[in-house]
């Protein structure tokens, strides 16, 4: 089992200013998947726990010299302390900018190492920073790299997160959503997220004394759409979505307020959108951030980044 490669200064730039600092507010450890076209960062996939997050990069935005190899297809997955793995690439990056080497470059590769008191090796990925005439060296600990079943049930986990909502509609202002929940945590911990084909998303927090809720009505739709009713507008939200959900143009569904702040800190890896969709029978809410090609409105198909909420209740729906 062998995996080395060099970070590209855009891998460099993606991991350190977006995605590890994203990743890190999601959760403590996450699974680096391996594999010969592909490089992902995956959270809470195989224990069903919290709020699941797949981030996933085409090799050669991340990597040059790319080389992998394992008796599993070349598929390699371990878990790492994101926080650590983050300290250990701007230690890289402050080692290289002293170095005033135009040639330091940094390498990162799986390696066994006997730790400081310690008879049996332990795995670690290494940052090496290597310049001209000298290299600098840091180990961050891993866990064992996953067995072939464990890599098996990662990826078909891996596969189940990717399926879609029949209907996902877009956000683009971020902060507005982020201010909305934020708001509506002062309220209660329990939120109502319902989706309608005619573009409607409703959040809704209620308790015994209040009810507060919003909508963003007219949103891009992508997927399953329907014509709103003729005199729609009339009706109160509640109602337009209660009658929404039943003639099966939308769905309902409970998650926690506190996963859904927590999935809107995906946007310290500075998405130009996200969509929001809610899975067939309820099953739960995705949430799937869209980054564009810079200098244009055309998606970067070499960057994916998703959450996908447990649902606290089996929701209403078709």
């Amino acid at each position: 089992m062998k995996f080395k490669a060099f970070l590209t200064q855009d891998g460099v730039h993606l991991l350190d200013k977006r995605f590890l600092p994203a990743l890190d507010k999601l959760g403590r450890i996450c699974h680096v998947y391996l594999t010969p076209d592909h490089a992902m960062f995956l959270q809470n996939l195989l224990s069903g726990d919290g709020v699941q997050s797949v981030a996933q990069f085409n090799k050669d935005v991340l990597f040059r010299d790319y080389r992998i190899s394992s008796q599993n297809a070349g598929r390699i997955a371990f878990a790492v302390d994101v926080a650590l793995l983050h300290r250990a690439l701007r230690s890289a990056l402050t080692i290289q900018a002293q170095a005033r080497d135009d040639t330091a470059a940094i390498q990162i590769k799986l390696v066994k190492k006997l730790p400081a008191g310690s008879r049996d090796p332990a795995p670690f990925l290494t940052f090496e920073t290597k310049g001209r005439v000298s290299a600098v060296v840091q180990d961050v600990p891993i866990s064992k790299p996953l067995p072939r079943d464990d890599v098996q049930q990662l990826q078909s986990a891996l596969e189940a997160a990717q399926d879609l909502p029949q209907t996902l509609v877009q956000v683009q202002d971020l902060a507005q959503l982020q201010s909305l929940v934020d708001r509506l945590r002062n309220v209660g911990d329990l939120l109502t997220v319902a989706i309608t084909r005619y573009g409607d998303l409703h959040l809704q927090v209620s308790t015994s004394l209040i009810t507060v809720g919003s909508e963003f009505r007219r949103l891009r739709v992508l997927g399953l759409r329907a014509d709103p009713p003729i005199g729609d507008r009339t009706l109160s939200a509640p109602t337009r979505t209660e009658m929404a959900i039943q003639k099966g143009e939308g769905l309902s569904v409970q998650v926690s307020l506190k996963h859904l702040a927590k999935s809107l800190q995906c946007h310290l890896a500075k998405p130009d959108c996200a969509f929001y969709g809610i899975a067939p029978q309820g099953a739960c809410l995705t949430v799937i951030f869209q980054f564009f090609i810079p200098g244009t409105r055309l998606t970067d198909k070499s960057i994916s980044f998703y959450c996908r909420l447990p649902v606290l209740d089996p929701g209403s729906g078709p």
